[in-house]
């Protein structure tokens, strides 16, 4: 727990917030979303795993204009 104690957490807490806000919206657009380009299921994987690079790929990437 002492190794906590040097964390800088009013640096990295903004950072996980807004991580945490852009997962949940480009989750919810992509349930939303009819189609998207490549399948969905690649796509949660990206907003999951690939941390805050991952729904900035959806947005720009991943949603199909009409």
């Amino acid at each position: 727990m002492e190794e906590l104690q040097g964390v800088p957490w009013g640096i990295i807490t903004p950072i996980f917030i807004i991580q945490f806000i852009l997962l949940v919206v480009a989750l919810i657009d992509l349930a939303k979303i009819h189609q998207t380009n490549g399948p969905k299921w690649v796509w949660v994987l990206v907003i999951i795993f690939i941390s805050i690079f991952g729904p900035i790929t959806y947005f720009i990437a991943g949603r199909k204009q009409a």
